[in-house]
């Protein structure tokens, strides 16, 4: 069963649905195995708590 970890900014519910979907028909599709076997976790980090290149992404 493949567990799939996304890491990132805050999203929408919307788009998140979406990645969700289409992260679960890509292993569908390469691993031809059925869709209730892919699990997908999505962790959100705050961008308070989230830096590039020396800045805080909320300072941006």
């Amino acid at each position: 069963m493949p567990v799939v970890t996304v890491q990132q900014g805050p999203r929408t519910v919307e788009l998140k649905r979406e990645l969700v979907a289409r992260i679960t028909d890509a292993f569908v599709d390469a691993y031809q195995i059925p869709a209730e076997s892919v699990q997908v976790w999505i962790h959100e980090v705050p961008t308070d708590s989230w830096g590039t290149a020396g800045r805080l992404t909320a300072d941006r």
